[in-house]
């Protein structure tokens, strides 16, 4: 089999299935509607923007390669690829593909018979850093480091480029020319970002030559110093910039993890900052506050009077040791509390800007084994679900669109774009109920498994495994691993791997360990609902039976438990008469006998032994009366109830994701289903529970992607048997997937006519929904602090940053004249 593999979202810069596109425009605007929420970035016209100026912009980490395609590379490796190299596409406010036009005069399909050739015709200004015209030879360089022929180039993706069968300069060095082997839709989802010749012409360049440094560049921006000790990253304004120069003059990205970015917002360390809920709560009430803090939130908001009282006593009781604790106590207590003061009075210099990321949050079924593994099930839990109430819950307390996503493969204002929700169908109580029922679980059924068995993968109960002792030995599902968790495929860099689902085999080097957030996590914001999520308890159905209902609307488990006792009992009664007859008829058997021996003659007397009194018969013990088992609300099959393994991580930032956990674990109990939620550790979340199959139900994120045909193949593609007996999963973490769908995907690959392209992809969506393998909830919401005078930088939503625009707004003109 080819290995299939998948490019890595967080380098999404260009494309859509498309055919001829002009500069800046395509076919097909309208389709995939408006986009759920547009991008927040203060736009401001250039000549408002100030020339100059710095901008410390906050990042997770510092990246280990500055190689896009190379396993390790992140998010910081994409936005600083996106600032120095070419990108021949990128992405607008919709997330449509867009050429850029400071590299590209036209990029268009030439000819499609008999072979797909596509001519790109470049900007005659475009010049890489040391003065070199971009041209062919930089295309034909990483054309041959990606295609998958020389394994000596470590790469971690090459789909698209192994389709190409040559390249070759046009009629003048501004034109490259593309011929393919096998048509590509996705064709513009190449060569951005392109590296220079220097970069990609052999292995040791390729594998090395770029990790801590790019010498050669061709963007607004040039990379400057890397410094780890700092943890940051230069980018200066590039002087041989041939488009509209860079408003500042260098812009700085700096290290701060995500829990920090507050106090290093406050602290003047960054000026732009993504952060979680918690830190936009904590803006809001630093300008409601006016930068004051009363006690009602920060350190110290917690105690209570009768708290802060006993700590006065025991600071100036009679035992010195103990009052000299208090005392140290309290002075920490104090400065800690003067610091977040201070730090909300430099917070009313920060505004949040909102929009909503290019990712989903989906709720995953493992479809491999247990009850799961009948498509009734999965429907019947998919079809149970608010999807707008769960929505709500994440992002109307944030003011944002809580309109639930209606495709695996694009979102809202995507030209794939469609809600194909209705392949599954909408929230219906009775049609989960019923096919449930279809499935043969039984509220009330006797269960023969001892208490606590479950009929998922796992025979566990719920747990906190996030509390198990680091020294402990793992065991199945136990938290090892570190490679993180929540975005799939972000920016784990190693995407296009395969996985195998082996116990003695958790994947190999380079392949994907961790969903998009190896160190990069995309946390989902701290959420305060103002109520506690409490189990609504158990739902019966009003009025009586009826006719024509389904068999879930079974009698009382109740009665049919009391009918099973009596009749115990009854037979208990029985057998007792029984053993009692039996035993008086023996004792006058042997009286009888007794009667025969007088009437024998008389013998020679003899002196016989004395009798011993003829012992009375035993009473029968009583039979031990044993009631059954039943699963009573809750639906059982074949002896064992229906418990599904519920995995969610159990650290700070995943607040959201565990309140919709226990929404959906209440809404799935209603209906018979025990969702038993267990808190994992966020570094192992992903490794040793969701890439390994160890879970029923999970809550992860999927990036979005302008190339679903390419990108999304390996998420939903059919699990398939290897030769040594493991399971070949690919990025299809639910297990679930046909030979149908796989061919939608393959066909819309390789369909040069926009249109058709689309309709191939929205069935292949359509099938997706039918398999019920996964159900998008939400999309993500996106929160960035930043200071209000910065321009054209914030929540981009679907959008790519244009980094040339970025900078400073100009004081106004009122300003100005009240300065004269």
């Amino acid at each position: 089999m080819t290995q299939r593999t998948r490019r890595s979202l967080a380098l999404l810069t260009s494309g859509v299935l498309a055919l001829p596109l002009l500069a800046g425009c395509g076919a097909g605007e309208d389709d995939g509607g408006p986009a759920a929420a547009g991008p927040d970035i203060a736009l401001t016209a250039r000549e408002q923007v100030a020339d100059g100026g710095v901008l410390r912009w906050a990042v997770d980490s510092l990246p280990e390669t500055l190689n896009s395609f190379q396993a390790d590379a992140d998010a910081t490796t994409t936005r600083i690829a996106g600032a120095v190299l070419p990108q021949l596409f990128t992405l607008d406010a919709k997330g449509r593909p867009v050429a850029n036009p400071d590299y590209l005069e036209k990029a268009e399909v030439v000819a499609r018979e008999p072979k797909q050739v596509v001519l790109y015709r470049l900007n005659q200004k475009a010049v890489w850093s040391d003065g070199r015209e971009i041209g062919a030879p930089d295309f034909v360089a990483q054309w041959r480091a990606l295609n998958g022929k020389d394994s000596a180039y470590w790469t971690a993706r090459n789909a698209g480029y192994e389709r190409i069968e040559k390249i070759e300069r046009g009629k003048s060095d501004l034109e490259v020319k593309v011929t393919f082997n096998r048509p590509y839709a996705d064709w513009r989802s190449l060569f951005s970002p392109l590296y220079p010749k220097q970069v990609m012409g052999t292995p040791e360049a390729f594998n090395e030559g770029a990790r801590g440094a790019l010498k050669v560049t061709a963007g607004p921006f040039n990379l400057g110093a890397v410094d780890k000790k700092t943890g940051t990253a230069a980018l200066t304004r590039n002087p041989r910039w041939w488009g509209r120069p860079a408003k500042l003059d260098t812009l700085v990205l700096t290290a701060v993890p995500r829990a920090g970015r507050p106090a290093a917002l406050a602290a003047g360390k960054v000026d732009l900052a993504e952060i979680d809920r918690a830190g936009a709560d904590r803006i809001a009430l630093a300008h409601r506050d006016a930068g004051r803090v009363d006690g009602s939130h920060g350190p110290g908001a917690s105690l209570t009077p009768a708290q802060a009282t006993l700590s006065w006593a025991l600071a100036h009781g009679t035992d010195e040791a103990k009052a000299k604790e208090e005392q140290e106590s309290r002075q920490k207590t104090a400065e800690a509390v003067k610091a977040y003061a201070d730090e909300q009075s430099a917070l009313r210099g920060f505004e949040v800007r909102k929009s909503l990321e290019p990712s989903y949050t989906q709720l995953a079924m493992n479809g491999a084994s247990g009850p799961l593994a009948d498509e009734r099930v999965r429907r019947a839990v998919a079809r149970a679900l608010d999807r707008k109430e769960l929505a709500e819950i994440v992002l109307k307390p944030l003011g944002l669109p809580a309109k639930p996503v209606g495709s695996h493969l694009a979102l809202a204002g995507q030209q794939a774009y469609a809600d194909n929700s209705d392949a599954l169908g909408g929230q219906d109580t009775h049609a989960a109920q019923a096919l449930l029922a279809d499935a043969g679980w039984r509220k009330g059924g006797r269960l023969t498994e001892p208490d606590g068995a479950k009929a998922g993968p796992e025979g566990e109960g719920a747990t906190d495994d996030s509390k198990t002792p680091r020294g402990a030995k793992p065991g199945p599902g136990d938290g090892t691993g570190n490679d993180g968790l929540y975005i799939v495929g972000q920016d784990d860099g190693r995407n296009g791997g395969v996985r195998r689902d082996r116990p003695d085999r958790q994947g190999r080097a380079g392949r994907p360990g961790a969903p998009s957030a190896g160190p990069h996590v995309f946390q989902e914001g701290r959420v305060d609902f103002g109520e506690q999520l409490v189990d609504e308890g158990i739902a019966f159905a009003p009025g009586g039976l009826r006719a024509g209902l389904s068999p879930v609307l079974a009698p009382s488990s109740l009665a049919a438990q009391q009918e099973e006792a009596l009749l115990t009992q009854a037979g208990a009664i029985e057998d007792g008469k029984r053993a009692a007859a039996a035993a008086a008829a023996k004792a006058k058997a042997e009286a009888d006998g007794e009667g025969e021996d007088a009437k024998e003659p008389a013998k020679e007397p003899a002196k016989e032994p004395a009798k011993e009194p003829a012992k009375a018969t035993p009473a029968p013990a009583p039979v031990k009366q044993t009631v059954p088992r039943t699963s009573g609300a809750m639906l059982a099959k074949d002896g064992k109830q229906l418990n599904l393994r519920f995995v969610l991580p159990a650290g700070p930032g995943s607040e959201a994701l565990r309140a919709v956990g226990d929404r959906i674990s209440q809404t799935l109990r209603k209906i018979g289903i025990s969702a038993q939620v267990v808190k994992v550790p966020d570094e192992s979340f992903f490794k040793d529970h969701i890439a390994s199959g160890q879970y029923d139900l999970a809550l992860y994120s999927w990036p979005a992607t302008a190339f679903p045909a390419t990108d999304a193949r390996p998420i939903f593609a059919k699990p398939e048997p290897a030769a040594d007996g493991s399971l070949l999963v690919e990025q299809n973490y639910t297990r679930v997937g046909t030979d149908h769908i796989d061919q939608l995907f393959d066909q819309a690959a390789g369909e040069l006519d926009e249109a058709k392209a689309r309709d191939l992809m929205r069935k292949a969506d359509a099938r997706i929904w039918a398999e019920a393998g996964s159900v998008p909830l939400y999309q993500r919401p996106e929160l960035v602090a930043a200071k209000p005078g910065l321009a054209n930088a914030g929540a981009f939503g679907l959008g790519a940053p244009r980094f040339q625009d970025i900078g400073w707004k100009k004081p106004s003109a009122a300003k100005d004249e009240k300065k004269k």
